[in-house]
């Protein structure tokens, strides 16, 4: 649950619940090691100083030592004197004078003074010339004479005089009042300026991470835009695969149909003219006698002469269907009145045109298709409406161009068409749909027919196509 919560979040989101823990216990760590580090510096630079103030009262009253190995009860009374009735007993709680094996040879708690203890680590850097500084803090069996729980203990080597010579080594002991004062003070000051500067860097991060995860957000949103209108247009794609497909198996066998009744209308038509002329030139050249085959030819040749005639009208008739007008160069408007004249001038009819038309660069397929499907109705509404009130309306924008062709003939019902086989109206149909249009025919008994034909006029179409 918190998993799938945590992933649902935007990336800066996830940034701020993973950095900031991160980042607090990095400062809390480093800081408390920054604090340590001050401490002991103070501590070191306090015990330092303190140290070399302390050698100078105590040095000249443990120069015996270098003729014998403990101190005179007259130096031990000097030094108990120096921590009472000094300034250096207002500054040390308590002193040790060690001899180098151990031994303590001073010290203002006089049960201490003959006892024999280890050598600690202190007392070791001491003895080989160095000042040893800590904070101490011992509990009651391990105190060996320090005055309180908590001070700053410092060793620090007496030297004979002229010498040089460690001789022993003085241990005493100080409150840590002045170091915890000056170490808080170091340990705010460093934890400020430790915290600002994390702060700074954390505030910098996010707003860089926050920036690319804005980026995220609005990259992810235009990618599911973008998938969605894809995944659409896929869907679109598909159902138009479908239909050209659809439409392309129905032209095949509509073209079948055409070549059918284009091979019947010529057989019927020109070639029972012609073969019957055939027939008449034969009887001719059989009946007519060399004394009268003059006479005989001009009364037979009549027949023949109108026969010939009459297949050269239905094979020019036939031809100028078939036949398609230059329109490569013409607009959408031009094609539509061209096609409109010469419907009007073959067939001594009038049509009302209504054509608002966009000048856009149609391509020739969905000129073909516009000049056939206006063809054919208008050829439809000569055939069954005897050309009555025929209107034709154009319309379109730059994506669309809607063909409407209406008559007020006796109308017809749309289905019982198709089941007759109406070649002219199926042909009309699959042009439409093949180039990505729609079709669609009106019509009732006694009300007339109108036929749509919504043609696109984008890109898009000829793509699918």
């Amino acid at each position: 649950m918190m998993k799938n919560f945590f992933f649902r979040l935007s990336l800066s989101q996830q940034f701020l619940l993973l950095s900031f823990p991160i980042l607090l216990a990095g400062t809390l760590i480093i800081g408390h090691w920054i604090g340590n580090q001050v401490e002991e510096s103070v501590v070191r630079r306090i015990g330092g100083v303190t140290a070399l103030y302390v050698d100078s009262f105590v040095a000249p009253h443990v120069q015996v030592l270098l003729r014998q190995n403990d101190l005179e009860p007259g130096d031990r009374a000097a030094l108990s004197d120096l921590l009472t009735h000094t300034p250096l007993g207002q500054k040390i709680a308590g002193l040790k004078i060690w001899r180098a094996d151990g031994r303590v040879l001073f010290s203002n708690d006089p049960s201490q003074i003959g006892k024999v203890y280890p050598i600690d680590e202190g007392l070791a850097d001491a003895l080989h010339g160095d000042i040893f500084s800590e904070i101490s803090e011992r509990s009651d069996e391990e105190e060996h004479g320090q005055p309180l729980p908590r001070v700053i203990e410092t060793y620090t080597p007496i030297h004979a005089d002229r010498l040089g010579k460690i001789i022993a080594v003085a241990e005493f002991y100080q409150v840590p009042d002045e170091v915890d004062r000056e170490a808080a003070a170091a340990q705010r000051q460093s934890w400020m300026s430790f915290a600002a500067t994390m702060l700074t860097m954390y505030l910098l991060l996010f707003a860089v991470v926050r920036r690319g995860s804005e980026t995220i957000v609005r990259q992810q949103r235009d990618l599911s835009e973008k998938l969605a209108q894809l995944t659409s247009l896929n869907a679109q794609n598909a159902v138009l695969h479908q239909r050209v497909k659809r439409a392309a198996e129905r032209a095949t066998a509509l073209n079948e149909n055409f070549l059918q009744r284009l091979s019947a209308d010529l057989h019927d038509g020109p070639g029972q003219d012609l073969g019957f002329a055939l027939m008449q030139l034969q009887t001719v050249d059989a009946g007519c006698g060399d004394g009268q085959s003059g006479q005989c030819a001009a009364s037979n040749l009549a027949p023949v002469r109108a026969a010939v005639q009459s297949a050269l009208t239905d094979l020019r008739a036939i031809s100028a269907d078939l036949q398609l007008p230059d329109i490569h160069h013409l607009t959408l408007t031009e094609l539509v009145a061209r096609v409109v004249r010469d419907y009007e001038t073959k067939t001594s009819t009038r049509v009302q045109l209504d054509s608002q038309v966009p000048d856009v660069n149609a391509s020739t397929r969905i000129k073909i298709t516009l000049c056939r499907v206006l063809q054919e109705s208008l050829a439809n509404c000569f055939r069954h409406a005897q050309g009555k009130n025929c209107h034709v309306t154009v319309r379109g924008n730059e994506e669309n161009l809607t063909l409407e062709v209406r008559d007020e003939g006796p109308g017809f019902q749309p289905n019982s068409g198709r089941r007759h086989g109406r070649l002219g109206l199926a042909g009309m149909r699959e042009r439409v749909e093949v180039v990505g249009g729609t079709f669609s025919i009106e019509s009732a008994a006694d009300q007339g027919t109108t036929v749509r034909a919504i043609l696109p006029l984008t890109s898009r179409e000829e793509i699918h196509v």
